[in-house]
């Protein structure tokens, strides 16, 4: 992937097997001056690689590849209805955020494409994920456990049966993950988690 020029567009490649949900996230990418779809053909070119699917498992984290072979390649993942995959096998084929379709708006849309692309050009390439930061505290064991089951696509109901607490623990543990990654929810709480390598 070429390095990105700062003050440049931010170049978005998309794969949407839904041609709705491939409309409308091309419809957020032509709103926002600051983007730039990439064709197919042109997908090593892309800061960001925007996937959506409905469920995310392995069979999707194996397409990541496929999809791009680039060691530096970013991922964006808009899941519709669940996700079932491994999280640290997410964190190493790219994956740097995930957003869910009811939650994403042009301006969600918009604000993670730059936080996976990154703030500047070298944070747009690097290989590495991205750091934790210092005022946010890492999180309890408990906190983890729960965020990994919420990504997995888990209700509190399940996850509160899992872990043997009560589902009123699982939702005050999860306030409190939310709170200590300045959340707005719990989508943003398990992307931010995700990306920073905290789950």
């Amino acid at each position: 992937m070429p390095q990105q020029v700062l003050g440049e567009s931010l170049r978005v490649a998309i794969h949407a097997p839904a041609p709705l949900i491939r409309a409308g996230l091309a419809g957020f990418v032509a709103m926002e001056p600051r983007l730039r779809e990439v064709p197919r053909d042109r997908i090593r070119e892309a800061d960001a690689i925007v996937v959506a699917v409905d469920v995310a498992d392995a069979s999707v984290l194996d397409l990541l590849p496929s999809l791009c072979d680039h060691p530096g390649a970013r991922f964006l993942v808009v899941v519709s209805d669940r996700w079932q995959a491994d999280v640290s096998l997410a964190r190493h084929r790219g994956v740097r955020a995930v957003v869910w379709w009811d939650f994403c708006s042009p301006d969600v849309f918009v604000r993670t494409v730059r936080a996976v692309a990154g703030e500047d050009g070298n944070a747009a390439h690097a290989t590495h994920t991205v750091a934790p930061s210092r005022h946010r505290a890492p999180l309890s064991t408990r906190e983890v456990a729960v965020l990994r089951l919420i990504a997995e696509g888990r209700q509190c109901d399940e996850i509160a049966t899992e872990l043997s607490y009560s589902e009123r623990t699982v939702r005050y543990i999860l306030y409190g993950a939310m709170k200590r990654l300045r959340a707005r929810n719990r989508t943003h709480a398990v992307s931010y988690a995700i990306r920073a390598g905290l789950i």
